[in-house]
């Protein structure tokens, strides 16, 4: 494994390198989007969608996809008939099939987007044996393969490399294709804003390949805290890393504010998650009742100024709803894209933007909270 301070590209930093004009991109395995010479444009490109399009609580609603649309096929050819990007949320709960991906690259458009969430060992969420391969499985020690869920820190060595490995092996396929937008890295409210966990955000970010777009979402508040918001903005810049603004409901140690910064100047994205401060933070709860809730043009608006802003300093900007009961995703995106062209920020056919390395580094005197 590299050390931090190794992971370079020609001596350049962070997104200052990553935006020169002309660039090329210098590593293996380059993408359709990073292969070719870039000229960068003025005006960001917007992005609506939704946070995955296959939920049940949308299929069963019947209220999105039509009637004709009843294989998995049929409904992603259909929404992305709708919307130019797409949030792929299985990834979160075990490593992409090779298949898979090769029909997601088949059944969209040429110019569409997937983001793709980390899986969640990466991210220190607990993670199940059985959603492993049987060859992964079997890297476990036996009191590991018997046990409920295991931690990215304590597997094996051997194991992690594989799992980086095979996540990346299956995503360089979308990249490739020009179809990979961003790898978004959730962390869970336990992930406190600590010297060792700054060192995890950092390792995630080596452990990618160099063309990746590595975004980060935090959902401790005390990331994003008055007395800490500049070292983690300062970190988050000096590594190339997006972070995800977000809207949610506030008051809780989860809660983290609606910062809108960028971080990165080839992307900025915002996961809209509802405002039900009743479901937020209560447990055993499905995703579609946590995240109930049908957004009122009052509320998106007060997200315009902060899109506008996100649009005049990032070459791309993702809008995604994390609103998935019944057909909350799509109502709420199209009721955010009508907001938007009536503001005059229409979502065009701009520029992707380029992906190169980064630099690595934790902050000096980071101390845990």
């Amino acid at each position: 494994m590299l050390p931090l301070s190794s992971v370079r590209l020609s001596g350049v930093r962070g997104c200052v390198g990553a935006c020169l004009a002309n660039a090329y991109q210098l590593t293996a395995g380059a993408s359709a989007r990073t292969a070719k010479r870039v000229v960068w444009e003025e005006m960001s490109k917007l992005l609506v969608g939704c946070c995955s399009w296959a939920d049940k609580p949308l299929i069963d609603s019947g209220k999105f996809y039509p009637p004709d649309a009843k294989s998995a096929e049929d409904r992603l050819r259909y929404y992305a008939g709708q919307f130019p990007i797409v949030e792929v949320d299985s990834t979160f709960y075990g490593l992409p099939d090779e298949t898979t991906v090769r029909h997601w690259i088949a059944r969209t458009p040429d110019e569409f987007t997937f983001n793709v969430k980390a899986f969640r060992a990466f991210t220190g969420h607990q993670t199940p044996p059985k959603v492993l391969a049987k060859d992964q499985r079997a890297l476990l020690s036996e009191e590991q393969q018997e046990a409920k869920t295991v931690y990215y820190d304590k597997l094996p060595q051997e194991l992690r490399d594989e799992l980086w490995r095979t996540f990346n092996e299956r995503l360089l396929a979308l990249d490739s294709a020009g179809k990979l937008g961003a790898v978004v890295f959730q962390f869970p409210p336990w992930f406190t804003y600590a010297r060792d966990n700054f060192r995890l955000v950092a390792h995630c970010r080596e452990m990618l390949p160099l063309q990746f777009t590595m975004a980060v979402e935090f959902r401790n508040a005390l990331w994003l805290a008055e007395d800490t918001r500049e070292r983690t903005l300062s970190f988050l810049r000096e590594n190339g890393l997006v972070l995800v603004a977000v809207d949610e409901p506030q008051g809780f140690p989860s809660s983290v504010p609606p910062l809108a910064e960028v971080t990165c100047e080839r992307l900025a994205m915002v996961r809209f998650h509802g405002r039900n401060s009743e479901t937020w933070a209560a447990s055993a709860r499905t995703s579609a009742e946590r995240f109930d809730w049908y957004y009122q043009d009052e509320e998106l608006e007060e997200w315009l100024p902060r899109i506008e802003q996100l649009a005049e300093q990032a070459s791309e900007v993702h809008l995604m709803m994390n609103t998935n009961r019944s057909d909350q995703g799509p109502v709420n995106a199209r009721r955010l894209g009508r907001l938007l062209r009536e503001r005059g920020l229409d979502a065009g056919d701009g520029p992707r933007g380029q992906q190169l390395g980064l630099a690595l580094e934790v902050p000096a005197g980071t101390e845990e909270r």
